[in-house]
């Protein structure tokens, strides 16, 4: 039976610094003023002449790297450096908008809008749409729908998945073009009906 459970994660282990590095030698950088293989003692002391820290930074090389640094000014940089990736990174995530193959220009544009914003927050967009009764008849319109779109959206999309037939319906698929910032979130106009930016199997 175990005891003492903890479930929180455990902490980040922080790295070596100064008498803690056991190692005869390490390879210090410091900086602007390149790397120097040194014995480790030489290389407290010249960090504690400099009133810093001789701090291990990739003890998986051979000798550890190390730097001469202040390390409470360093650890509070890595973790500033943390934070903010954290905070810039986005998730992928694949959202969807229904057409029909008669669609109105107004609920076409309102799609199109959709589409365009989903693919400046910096996630993909499944365009689906699906054929009702004797429509299946005319895939060609549903196609040039769907190609009308493709034109209207390339400054923002390139085609992941090119136009196909998946039984009574059209399936594609629009990446975000390489190299295009992410823009300001703005919210898409919601449409009644049709599902638009509903999230798919692959966001649950």
């Amino acid at each position: 039976m175990l005891k003492n459970f903890n479930p929180r994660a455990p902490r980040e282990k922080e790295p070596r610094t100064n008498h803690q590095i056991k190692n005869p030698k390490v390879r210090v950088i410091v900086d602007g003023q390149g790397a120097e293989i040194m014995e480790v003692r030489a290389a407290i002391e010249l960090a504690e002449s400099k009133g810093l820290d001789l701090v291990e930074i990739s003890p998986g090389q051979d000798p550890p790297v190390c730097k001469i640094v202040d390390f409470g000014k360093w650890k509070f940089e890595q973790a500033k450096r943390k934070k903010e990736a954290a905070k810039n990174q986005h998730i992928i995530q694949i959202k969807e908008i229904k057409l029909r193959p008669k669609v109105g220009i107004n609920d076409y544009t309102i799609k199109k809008d959709q589409a365009i914003t989903f693919l400046n927050k910096g996630d993909k967009v499944k365009v689906t749409l699906r054929f009702r009764g004797r429509e299946i008849a005319h895939p060609e319109l549903g196609m040039a729908i769907v190609q009308r779109l493709v034109k209207d959206v390339t400054e923002s999309a390139v085609v992941e998945t090119p136009a196909k037939m998946e039984g009574k319906q059209i399936v594609m698929v629009l990446a975000p073009k390489p190299g295009q910032k992410k823009k300001p979130d703005v919210k898409a106009k919601p449409v009644a009906g049709d599902g638009a930016g509903e999230k798919t199997d692959a966001q649950a």
